[in-house]
């Protein structure tokens, strides 16, 4: 079981969160999609929930904050400075939404966007650390943004982060970044039908079953399951309209 409990390297995507209308309703969609059980919850966090997966820490659940901006699944970037991650979003060209600030002793926390848009978070480890178990059912397992100019995107993610890029043959531009040559996540193009931005994939022990849960709890399904070289793969929407993929591993 692929188990972590010490800070992320920079920038590795390093943990993911649901903002919710109905986070009771929520739970109980999660709970029967990936086996979660949840910890958290408490009013001064905003009510909260740490979602854990075998009991270690898998995903966040929180109340909708806003009601004009769409529930959605937000990844998080690992860093060891928030502050000066900031500075170079925005030097490259995007926008700092929620500035640095700390989440109690839990860590320091930052909302962005890049040029083209695409939200998302930065996380500087403090007592929670991220993810604590991945690559496993219930737990996370790539993370993807689907972007307008792939050129543009990987120029700004390597000028914040430092990635290094390889192409995928044959997948219409569909890169890799990387950091050290440790592979960490992916970036390609629009598709018809399906969600932009960044994008979190859970493992499941079955994707067939998996998205039968989730038509069967209201949710809806976006792409269809197919084989991969790496697994079988569905684009899913939960009943609030947050879009996520499920894929069940080669080797699982």
């Amino acid at each position: 079981m692929p188990t972590r409990d010490t800070a992320w390297p920079a920038g590795t995507p390093c943990w993911v969160d649901l903002g919710v209308p109905d986070i009771e309703a929520a739970r109980h969609f999660y709970s029967s999609l990936l086996g979660w059980t949840y910890e958290g919850g408490d009013p001064e966090y905003g009510g909260y929930l740490m979602a854990l997966s075998g009991g270690r820490k898998a995903a966040g659940l929180g109340p909708q904050m806003d009601p004009d901006d769409p529930p959605r699944w937000t990844t998080y970037f690992a860093t060891d400075d928030a502050d000066a991650t900031a500075a170079r979003i925005t030097g490259a060209g995007g926008s700092v939404i929620t500035p640095p600030m700390d989440v109690g002793p839990m860590g320091r926390m930052a909302i962005a966007a890049d040029p083209q848009g695409n939200p998302f978070g930065l996380w500087q480890a403090g007592l929670t650390t991220g993810v604590e178990i991945y690559n496993e059912p219930g737990s996370l397992v790539w993370n993807e943004a689907a972007v307008d100019d792939q050129a543009a995107a990987r120029e700004f993610y390597s000028a914040v982060f430092g990635f290094s890029w390889e192409e995928i043959p044959d997948a219409e531009g569909y890169s890799v970044f990387a950091t050290e040559d440790r592979p960490l996540g992916g970036l390609g193009g629009l598709s018809p039908g399906l969600p932009r931005g960044w994008g979190a994939c859970f493992s499941v022990a079955s994707t067939d079953e998996a998205v039968r849960t989730v038509e069967t709890g209201g949710g809806k399904v976006l792409m269809a399951a197919e084989d991969t070289p790496f697994g079988r793969f569905a684009v899913v929407a939960d009943p609030w309209g947050a879009s996520f993929s499920v894929m069940q591993p080669q080797d699982g």
